[in-house]
């Protein structure tokens, strides 16, 4: 374990509630300059958003919706996700230790997801190797699924954006999408997984707890990775259509 945070005054936590995503991103920035000014202590952000597409860095024109649904361009890494009701989404405003460990901070941020997820029923969930964020393994029939979505940007040492957990998400909002740019895998929820609703009422205490300790440098971070199954010869993976419903 080893403090990821730049300074040993408390984190604050904030609950948002439901926040238009650009409103909740021009917070973000002035968070982020009053952080690098010492004016603004390590914050992070829970909320959630109206539905929204938004574009990373590296999407690609073939990623974004078919239809022209609007997309809003982000200067995060990584490519398109969707964003909506019924998913759990944290902000992290924080100034990262010297020398600053992008790679190190992302599987922070993976490792408390994972332990979150553990905690509301789901200890299957991991890593998969090469793809950020937090995955079920290939099993009956179905490709790796995302339940988790992370995305960063770092600036003068200071975090902003953060991740996306799925809790009672309409799923069938990424069929619109090729969500972050991965076409051989699926997406999922809390709730699709475990066959009963998780709303993100439910979650939001497990998943503060469990972030918090990652940022204090409470949590020991490993390199588990999913193990990763081949399709049997002739069978290729499909999308359950009940997760996308």
């Amino acid at each position: 374990m080893s403090l990821v945070r730049d300074g040993t005054h408390p984190l604050r936590v904030i609950e948002v509630g439901e926040v238009d995503y650009v409103a909740a991103w021009d917070r973000q920035r002035r968070l982020a300059e009053g952080r690098v000014a010492g004016s603004e202590p390590d914050t992070v952000l829970f909320l959630t958003h109206p539905a929204v597409y938004t574009a990373g860095r590296r999407t690609q024109p073939e990623d974004r919706p078919v239809d022209g649904t609007p997309v809003v361009d982000v200067d995060r890494g990584g490519r398109i996700t969707w964003h909506g009701p019924g998913q759990l989404v944290g902000y992290p405003v924080v100034a990262l230790r010297e020398p600053v460990d992008v790679v190190g901070y992302v599987r922070m941020l993976e490792q408390a997801l994972m332990g979150a997820c553990a905690e509301l029923g789901l200890p299957a969930a991991g890593r998969v190797p090469g793809r950020s964020g937090v995955w079920l393994p290939a099993s009956d029939g179905r490709p790796e699924r995302k339940v988790a979505a992370i995305g960063v940007r770092i600036a003068r040492g200071v975090t902003t954006h953060g991740f996306a957990l799925n809790c009672d998400a309409d799923l069938g909002a990424f069929d619109r999408i090729v969500p972050c740019g991965i076409r051989d895998a699926g997406v999922t929820s809390l709730s699709a997984e475990l066959g009963r609703t998780v709303t993100v009422t439910d979650a939001l205490p497990v998943v503060i707890e469990w972030i918090t300790r990652g940022l204090d440098g409470k949590l020991s971070v490993d390199s588990s990775v999913l193990d990763r199954q081949a399709p049997a010869p002739g069978v290729s993976w499909r999308l359950d259509p009940a997760l996308t419903r």
